[in-house]
């Protein structure tokens, strides 16, 4: 059945799903924060500084305002940056007139509240009824390929199997296969820290290191996932899954991911400042570091590729040396720490 849905955030990831919904035969809104962005979209059919020229289809549509682009909709999807969850969302339900099941596709963990982003979305609604139900879509996903139709799988959580089904139906087709995972913790754990040893992957290239290096970092990296994860609620087997594993390969590996290649950028003798000024685009990864870092320390988790991260990232580390000091701490048993992960 045909939907009305709108689209919050045109960025490539925001875009990319906005395409695989027109293509379903969707109605769909998807917002801009600039006019010349409005302006390209519906008159261009591109979005030339997220996606080059990957032609969109006629009938999704771009809005500036966001109450035009939510009204009568069945259902809205937010893909804005994870810092700007809680402003967008408290913009959202003061000019929703009637309950919408939300779907997010964000990544991140907020600084100081530790709260995954379904967490922040429910408490910047502050108990409004208008929020029908919240469901995250999260997987091995790079917006570039997802946006030229190339096979891709992803999995939606939420608290309701029907919500997660709901949104199962609405994204489903030949080139984009879902499914449904009822550990809403998990994905959404699994989506944001994968950011954080992306980083480190990047990193490491970035001073030379190879395959050795990286297999050892995401092989790592994914004990430390689960191992915050577990101690958060999640369950251990939603690791070894599409937002786990898969989200961790996808991440870790492509020049794609913005977060490889900002930490490519700090291996490479650049400063954080330098990094996100070259970009020019959110580095989830960064703000994610922050949050886990404190939350591991404050609930006593270990977390050392995150804490060596933290270490170059805000107290100007030399990353050689954070990669010496990772490689000479104090001798561990793997199976025992793998059968222990909280």
């Amino acid at each position: 059945m045909k939907q009305k849905l709108a689209v919050i955030g045109a960025g490539s990831w925001g875009t990319a799903l906005a395409v695989v919904l027109a293509d379903n035969g969707h109605d769909v809104r998807l917002v801009a924060r600039r006019q010349s962005q409005v302006d390209e979209i519906n008159q261009l059919h591109t979005n030339e500084k997220y996606l080059g020229q990957v032609q969109l289809p006629e009938s999704l549509t771009a809005y500036l305002e966001m109450e035009e682009a939510v009204r009568d909709a069945d259902a809205i999807i937010l893909v804005v940056p994870s810092k700007a969850m809680r402003e967008t969302v408290q913009g959202l339900v003061a000019i929703l007139e009637q309950p919408v099941p939300i779907i997010h596709a964000s990544k991140g963990i907020e600084p100081n509240t530790y709260k995954r982003v379904s967490e922040v979305i429910e408490d910047a609604a502050g108990g409004s009824p208008h929020l029908a139900s919240i469901t995250v879509l999260s997987g091995p996903s790079h917006a570039e390929e997802v946006a030229l139709r190339q096979p891709t799988t992803v999995t939606v959580a939420s608290r309701t199997e029907s919500a997660a089904a709901y949104a199962q139906k609405l994204f489903m087709n030949q080139q984009f296969r879902v499914y449904t995972n009822p550990d809403l913790i998990g994905v959404e754990i699994g989506g944001a820290l994968k950011n954080i040893i992306a980083l480190v992957c990047g990193v490491t290239n970035g001073l030379g290191y190879g395959d050795n290096t990286k297999a050892a970092i995401m092989t790592r990296g994914l004990t430390e996932i689960s191992r915050l994860g577990v101690h958060m609620g999640a369950q251990p087997l939603t690791f070894s899954g599409l937002t786990g594993l898969g989200d961790l390969i996808v991440t870790c590996t492509s020049v794609h991911s913005r977060n490889w290649r900002a930490g490519h950028m700090l291996g490479k003798g650049k400063s954080m400042e330098e990094v996100l000024e070259e970009m020019g685009m959110v580095v989830e990864g960064i703000r994610t570091t922050q949050a886990a870092y404190e939350l591991a320390k404050k609930e006593n988790i270990n977390m050392p590729l995150t804490e060596a991260l933290y270490a170059v990232l805000f107290n100007g580390v030399d990353p050689i040396k954070a990669a010496e000091d990772l490689m000479g701490r104090v001798k561990r048993n793997e199976v025992e720490e793998l059968y222990h992960l909280d």
